[in-house]
Order: structure tokens, then C-alpha cells, then sequence
């Protein structure tokens, strides 16, 4: 038993170490190929995250007063409560895993954006996925869905495309981001379900 123990962490960590080695790998094979152009774009997405975030809630919550609408206002609530809670998660988890960046063990992945806090989960991936996810689950229309997606996966993409997060950290952001999107759904769902003779409307 103790044997098999033992070699289930050898196993463990060798796994790790493996695919982290991939990850690195696959940074400095981004590194190497980067373009001007390119940067400038990614970088131009990574800096969308918290605008396009809270221009998303904000803007809905002015639209439902000018327009009256008590459905738009529940649902602008709902994506930034959110956001709100996909941070929160995500900063307990930085400093609870506190991984190093990948330019602190790698001196050929060199950052093009500003990085300060650890590395994993990748708060950006986070937000947009929350912001997608949320705004998705708000509106379940396609026109809605694949833009707001095809944002959320290209902020993650930037994030390792300028250096500043492994995969893993994205791939964690992204699931935090988007699991908020469905915790903050269940909760509303039992705080305010509409109770017999209750007129007031709730979309969730």
C-alpha cells in the first residue's frame, strides 16, 4: 500500500511537470512567432476586458430606465452580480495557488502587458467569461452568443499571446467565469422565485 502510494505521487508530479513543460513550450513557441501587428491587436483585447464588462451591465441598466423595462434591469443586476463573484473567487484562487507568471520561470516568455498579481486563475479569462456567459444566459439568442464568445475565448487567447498566463490559468479562468454565471442563476433562482398570486415577473 505504501508503495503504490508513493507512486501515485511520483506519477502525480511527473504529469505535472510534463504538461507544464508543454505549457512553456507552447508560450515560447507564441513568443517566437509574434508580430507587430499581432500585438497590438491582442493587446488591444486583453485591455477590452474590464471596459467591454462593464459597459455590458451599465449600459443595459440605463437602457431598462430610459425604456422602462423591469426584465433588462433583473438582468443587468444579474451580470454584474456576476462578475462581481467570478472576481471574488478568482482572487481568493491567486493567492491560495499562488503560481509565478510564466516569464518568472521562463526567460524566453517575455511579457507585453502588465502583470503583477500570481498567475492562476487568469482574472481577464474570468471576467469575459463571466460577461459571456451571463449576457448568453440572458438573451439565449446566437447573435448574442457567438460574439460574446468569440470575445471571451480571444481576451484568453491575448492573455497567453502577450506572456502573461500558462493555459492552465486560462483554461481555470474561463471555467470560473462561466460557473459563476450559473451559481449566480441558481441562487437568484431560489431567492426570488415568484411565490402563488405573486404578479411580479422574473425572467430566471
Amino acid at each position: 500500500m505504501r508503495n503504490f502510494f508513493l507512486l501515485s505521487i511520483f506519477c502525480f508530479v511527473a504529469n505535472f511537470l510534463s504538461a507544464q513543460n508543454a505549457e512553456q513550450r507552447f508560450l515560447e513557441n507564441l513568443t517566437a512567432h509574434r508580430t507587430s501587428g499581432t500585438i497590438h491587436f491582442m493587446q488591444g483585447v486583453s485591455n477590452s476586458t474590464s471596459y467591454v464588462s462593464l459597459a455590458v451591465p451599465v449600459g443595459m441598466f440605463t437602457a431598462s430606465l430610459i425604456g422602462q423595462d423591469s426584465i433588462m434591469q433583473q438582468k443587468s443586476f444579474y451580470i454584474l452580480e456576476t462578475i462581481a463573484v467570478s472576481t471574488g473567487i478568482e482572487l481568493v484562487m491567486k493567492h491560495l495557488v499562488n503560481r509565478p507568471r510564466p516569464s518568472a520561470r521562463d526567460s524566453l516568455i517575455i511579457p507585453l502587458t502588465d502583470i503583477g498579481s500570481p498567475s492562476f486563475p487568469s482574472g481577464h479569462t474570468s471576467i469575459s467569461f463571466a460577461t459571456a456567459t451571463s449576457l448568453s444566459l440572458a438573451y439565449p439568442n446566437w447573435y448574442v452568443i457567438v460574439p460574446s464568445y468569440l470575445w471571451a475565448c480571444t481576451v484568453g487567447f491575448s492573455r497567453m499571446y502577450l506572456g502573461a498566463h500558462y493555459p492552465t490559468d486560462v483554461l481555470a479562468g474561463a471555467i470560473v467565469g462561466s460557473g459563476s454565471a450559473f451559481l449566480c442563476r441558481e441562487i437568484n433562482k431560489r431567492l426570488f422565485r415568484p411565490k402563488q398570486n405573486h404578479k411580479k415577473i422574473i425572467w430566471y
